[in-house]
Formats: structure tokens, C-alpha cells, sequence
């Protein structure tokens, strides 16, 4: 896979959407890894991808006779996350900086050990979600977090904060009543909105916090989202790179304010996240559809690791945020 820097990809995404080519892309956390191909090129044997529907599953060669591949008869997925005091160094750290006034919310994530007899194309192939992607050797991502989609000229996004186990008694009152997840859900609109302003007039939110049911290997997890919308320039088309990365990295999965929360994250979480938290998508011409890389399993020299996380604010509690990353180390096959 040929990736570009930040630069070479804005200007190389300003050329192909100014020409209304379609084109796939992958950008990781930091912005320094960027994959950006025409459709027409992108190459089966390194990435797979099917985002909302669009995708090359066809061209490689995974139709629907094909589709889910068989599995093992028991799946295998034992996860080792670390200790509670390991996470709790972490998310002291983090809450440390929240009530000096450092930041209002934290993404705080870990990365978890998985023992499984699954390989990523299995995970792939079997899992459901709205936007998965597969490449070659590195990793898996099935992801129900949309960044920004771009329609006729109206650019919405949708972050995800708030997570609970749907089988719980009143599951949806309990979550919509949580004084911590509301406070973490304003926050985190808020920022959105002031990220689309960068790039957009007449900002609004159009839906607030509205729910959806996720499937997993573990039973049905709730989750919910906010949609926040903007009206774009004429000639966005010509400045797609430059809208796309001026939002970078996205806020649900950092937190605010973003810089200094950046910085603190860093010192945190101990370990590199690469293209997890980074976001995926695809223009086709006229539109634009992109997903953050949340739900993410990563096949590294030793082993499988899963990378999951939450937002932390002041009304956070260490054990119930310990809980809440351990529940998202799960894949979406049932």
C-alpha cells in the first residue's frame, strides 16, 4: 500500500475530488500514514472495504455465495485486558488533568491481548457493521461510528458517546438519565459544532442524543449519537483534503480542548495508536461518507490486540470506565 504524508494527501484528495473521481481512504490518529487511491485501483490483495455499501467485495472475489465464511465450529475470544491498577495509573492521570482544568473530556484507551481462531479476514467476512475495512496483515476494523458525510453540498456528522448493555432492566432510561454520559454527550456536540464551523456556515443540530442498538458476540449493546449539520462553500470540492483534515483528528475520540487533551492522552495511554481512532470513507464523485476506525483489531509480530476506550470527564468513576472498555473488546458475529 503506498501511503502519503498529510500534505502530499490533502493535495492528492483536492485533485481527485475537484475532478470528481472517486477514491477510497485510510488515515491514521496522527495524520502521518494516508492511504488515498481511485477505486479503480485499489488492490483487492492489500484492502478490502465495504463502507455503508460501498465496496470492492465483488472485485475480490468475496460475493454473496461466498459470504460469511465458514468458521470455526466454537469461536475462540479471550481477552486480557489490563489489571484494574494498570488503568487506574491511566485514568488517574487523566482525571488529575480534567479537574486542574486541562480538559472537560478524555478518550482514554487501552490495548488488549486477544487470543482467537479467528484471522482478520474471518473477523471481516462474519462480522456486521455499517463501514468494516480489511488490510492485508495489519488489521480489521468494523466500525458503527460515522465521521462526516458530505450530500449535496451539507456536510453532518454523528459523534458516539454513551454505552450500556441492552439486556439491563430500563437499559434506556438508565442511559439517557446518566448524568456523566449527558455531560460527555454535551461536550463532545459542542466540539463538533465548533469543528464544523471551521469548515461550514449555519451550523445546527439536527438530532440529539437519539439511540441505536449494536449487535455483538455478547448480546446487544445500546449507544448514542448526536447528528450536527453545516452548509459547505460552492467549490468544496476543490478544498475536500483541506475540509477533511482541518477536523482531524476526530473529536469523540479525543476530546476537548483537543490539543492539550492530545498531549495528555499521550501520556496516558503509554503506546501508539496508529490507524485505530483514525477514520476511513470514500468519495464517489459527488459525495462524501467516512467513518471514525473505532472497533479495531490489530495483528501485530505476537499476537491479536484489540483497542477499545472511552471518554472520561469529572463525574467519571475508574471502575465503571475500566467496565465500559472491557464491554467494547467484542466482534460484531452472531
Amino acid at each position: 500500500m503506498k501511503l502519503y504524508s498529510k500534505q502530499e494527501a490533502i493535495a492528492r484528495m483536492n485533485m481527485l475530488a475537484g475532478c470528481s473521481k472517486s477514491f477510497v481512504f485510510l488515515i491514521d490518529y496522527s495524520q502521518e500514514q494516508v492511504y488515498v487511491e481511485e477505486t479503480a485501483e485499489v488492490s483487492p490483495e492489500e484492502l478490502i472495504y465495504n463502507l455503508n455499501g460501498f465496496t470492492n467485495e465483488a472485485v475480490a472475489g468475496l460475493t454473496d455465495e461466498l459470504l460469511p465464511e465458514s468458521l470455526p465450529e466454537q469461536i475462540e475470544w479471550i481477552a486480557q485486558p489490563v489489571s484494574f491498577q494498570e488503568y487506574s495509573r491511566a485514568f488517574g492521570h487523566v482525571k488529575k488533568n480534567i479537574l486542574a482544568g486541562n480538559s472537560f473530556l478524555t478518550n482514554l484507551t487501552c490495548r488488549t491481548p486477544v487470543q482467537t481462531n479467528l484471522t482478520l479476514k474471518d473477523i471481516y467476512c462474519n462480522s456486521r457493521a455499517l463501514y468494516k475495512v480489511w488490510v492485508k496483515n495489519r488489521f480489521v476494523v468494523f466500525s458503527p461510528e460515522i465521521f462526516v458525510r458530505i450530500k449535496k453540498g451539507i456536510i453532518s456528522s454523528y459523534p458516539m458517546k454513551g454505552t450500556i448493555d441492552a439486556t439491563l432492566p430500563d437499559a434506556v432510561q438508565t442511559l439517557m438519565n446518566d448524568g456523566k454520559e449527558a455531560a460527555e454527550h454535551a461536550t463532545i456536540v459542542d466540539l463538533i459544532r465548533n469543528d464544523l464551523s471551521i469548515v461550514a456556515s449555519h451550523v445546527w443540530v439536527e438530532r440529539y442524543r437519539y439511540m441505536d442498538v449494536l449487535q455483538t458476540n455478547r448480546g446487544p449493546i445500546l449507544q448514542t449519537s448526536s447528528e450536527i449539520c453545516g452548509e459547505l462553500p460552492e467549490d468544496y470540492k476543490r478544498q475536500l483534503g483541506d475540509i477533511l483534515f482541518s477536523m482531524l483528528p476526530a473529536g469523540s475520540i479525543t476530546g476537548a480542548p483537543k490539543k492539550k487533551t492530545m498531549q495528555i492522552i499521550r501520556e496516558a495511554e503509554g503506546y501508539e495508536r496508529g490507524f485505530y481512532t483514525g477514520i476511513t470513507g470514500y468519495f464517489d464523485g459527488d459525495n462524501m461518507d467516512s467513518a471514525v476506525m473505532i472497533r479495531f483489531v490489530e495483528q501485530e509480530a505476537d499476537g491479536m490486540y484489540f483497542k477499545s476506550g472511552g471518554g472520561i470527564t469529572f463525574k467519571s468513576d475508574a471502575r465503571s470506565e475500566y467496565e465500559e472498555m472491557k464491554q467494547k473488546i467484542y466482534v460484531p458475529i452472531y
